[in-house]
């Protein structure tokens, strides 16, 4: 089961405030239905980023898309230079 974000305040709230584990906090609280791992590795995530929310995306940013192709602006066909053209201009 995903852990909402009100249980991840709720997690981290219980480890900083009465010191539980990820153990402890399955057994305090058996209906939410969470499991060990999922605990536990939201609890790394805490200690780790210092902070309960979400660090936003990293890495390459998605492509923007629009209606027009590249090569649709070149009459269909991309241009290939040959070897000869680009050694000799």
């Amino acid at each position: 089961m995903k852990i909402s974000q009100e249980d991840v305040i709720l997690i981290e709230n219980l480890y900083l405030s009465k010191r539980y584990g990820a153990r402890r906090l399955l057994s305090e609280l058996p209906d939410k239905g969470w499991k060990l791992g999922s605990i536990d590795s939201q609890l790394k995530r805490s200690h780790k980023t210092g902070t309960v929310v979400p660090q936003p995306g990293s890495g390459r940013p998605r492509l923007s898309r629009t209606s027009e192709r590249p090569c649709a602006q070149s009459g269909g066909q991309a241009k290939k230079a040959s070897v000869s053209s680009l050694a000799f201009p």
